[in-house]
């Protein structure tokens, strides 16, 4: 065997240190199974406060030397830790002016972006192309550049600026509706030249589009699932890139999101009321829905299936039109419990919405780890009616639980999702259109199968339970990937 590959990946959070979204699952499981497929993978964040606060003093220790005043910030440290929970080296920067603040690491309380974003991540990016190509680490030097969506876009544009350099860079994107757009008047505070600035480069409509410098610096450009990585050639789907990323279409390749199949478990967890694998699935999610009722006050109802919304509440979840469809008398028989923060129009709408059917509907505005586990144990279906979808995790925690998926055919559920009606491949219940009354003919058919084919519904659970859902086939393809841009 040859030398291991090696891979640092940059992102802006990753479990279980920092998470606001899908973004920090798969950066904290996809290094762990590239490891076991053979790789030596390195990860690097942003030194938030609860970064720094989950390691004791003597568990990072810094790495060559201060970084200087660079990118607005008085002092500037690369430390070198484990990520908890696994070997994965990992790379933290401790800049406290731009990265000790409370709260979600991107919003300020008012949920307005930090103002020094371009700054923020500007230094993340920097750090990772430094630190790939050997500048910061004597000891290591990275054959692969892997960076995860806006906040670390900047990194092949930086690794790009020194061609003599052969380590080869990865962007991945996980949501091109999300791009890192600044004034141009930011690119000299981030060591950008007015030569990148054209619409050629970096410039897109005025401003400054980190995501763009990847999408034309990056070796390879991957998305979170192929339909997705298809969708966004398209005006539709291309949030105004579609023409740059048709330019670089050969070097696009979609692969689909893998879970955390230690942390995701039904036969392990001790979130829930009772484990189970596919052979007592049956009985014991009787027993996790039971406690899931008596723990939010709904009715203990066995005819009434139990549909759970977990996530982000926001319109691109399709979560407003869930509030039409909801409304229809046609859905009388159905529970909804929704855990979740997002959009303030959507909290205070699910909130009202549960206030007005007490025992039938409840809402928890929170993110909750541990409560979401107890969820996906006890509901008997999961809703996903996404305008868009990168490639979506609620649906396949939903499988690997056995808590049948609806879900609108776009983007990774598309391709994780196959429609009951396909019989014997069918894990779930697809729909098309992103309108109200197609959802709700799709989960009053949900109904109709829970209630008067109690077979066919378990058929749907076994089927679910059983597919292949883990980071193993898609690391590997990633570890391909590298080795194509190496070899």
């Amino acid at each position: 065997m040859g030398a291991k590959l090696r891979v640092l990946h940059v992102a802006a959070e990753a479990q279980p240190l920092v998470k606001t979204g899908g973004l920090a699952d798969v950066v904290g499981a996809l290094p762990m199974a590239l490891a076991a497929a053979g790789c030596d993978v390195r990860l690097l964040l942003p030194g938030y406060g609860e970064v720094l606060a989950a390691f004791d003093d003597t568990a990072l220790s810094p790495v060559g030397v201060a970084l200087g005043t660079a990118f607005g910030a008085s002092r500037i440290r690369l430390l070198r830790g484990t990520l908890p929970g696994s070997i994965i080296v990992l790379y933290v920067i401790d800049a406290p002016w731009l990265y000790a603040r409370a709260g979600n690491p991107y919003v300020n309380a008012e949920g307005l972006p930090w103002a020094d974003n371009h700054l923020r991540f500007g230094l993340l990016a920097h750090v990772g192309a430094q630190l790939a190509a050997g500048a910061l680490d004597e000891a290591w030097q990275a054959d692969i550049l892997h960076a995860h969506d806006w906040h670390a876009a900047l990194a092949p544009v930086y690794l790009r600026e020194h061609p003599a350099n052969a380590v080869r860079s990865v962007f991945t994107i996980h949501n091109l509706a999300f791009q890192g757009r600044f004034p141009l008047s930011v690119a000299p505070a981030l060591g950008l030249s007015a030569t990148q600035l054209t619409p050629a480069g970096l410039e897109f409509h005025g401003d400054l589009s980190f995501m763009k410098g990847a999408l034309l610096a990056a070796d390879a450009i991957t998305t979170v699932s192929p339909s997705y990585a298809r969708e966004i050639l398209a005006a539709e789907g291309g949030e105004g890139l579609d023409g740059v990323l048709r330019d670089r279409q050969a070097q696009l390749l979609g692969i689909l999101n893998g879970v955390d199949t230690v942390a995701w478990n039904s036969s392990t967890d001790s979130a829930l009321a009772q484990t189970y694998d596919r052979a007592t699935v049956h009985t014991a999610k009787a027993v996790n829905r039971r406690a899931l009722r008596e723990e939010f006050g709904l009715d203990d109802a066995p005819q009434r299936p139990l549909v759970a919304v977990v996530g982000r509440l926001t319109a691109q979840k399709g979560l407003d039109v869930l509030l039409d469809a909801i409304a229809d008398p046609a859905l009388a028989d159905l529970q909804l419990l929704v855990l979740g923060t997002g959009e303030s129009s959507l909290e205070q709408a699910f909130s009202a919405l549960a206030a007005r059917h007490p025992g039938r509907i409840a809402a928890c505005i929170r993110f909750d780890e541990a409560l979401s586990h107890r969820v996906f144990g006890g509901a008997d279906a999961i809703v996903v009616p996404s305008r868009f979808e990168p490639c979506g995790l609620t649906q396949l925690y939903g499988l690997r639980y056995g808590t049948l998926p609806i879900v609108r055919r776009v983007g990774g559920l598309a391709d994780t999702v196959v429609d009951e009606s396909a019989g014997a491949t069918g894990t779930g219940f697809v729909f098309e259109a992103p309108h109200a009354h197609a959802l709700r003919d799709t989960l009053r058919r949900a109904i109709d199968v829970y209630q008067q084919q109690p077979a066919r519904w378990a058929a749907l659970m076994q089927r679910g339970m059983a597919q292949e859902v883990s980071w193993a086939g898609p690391a590997q393809r990633y570890r391909e990937l590298y080795q194509q841009l190496v070899g």
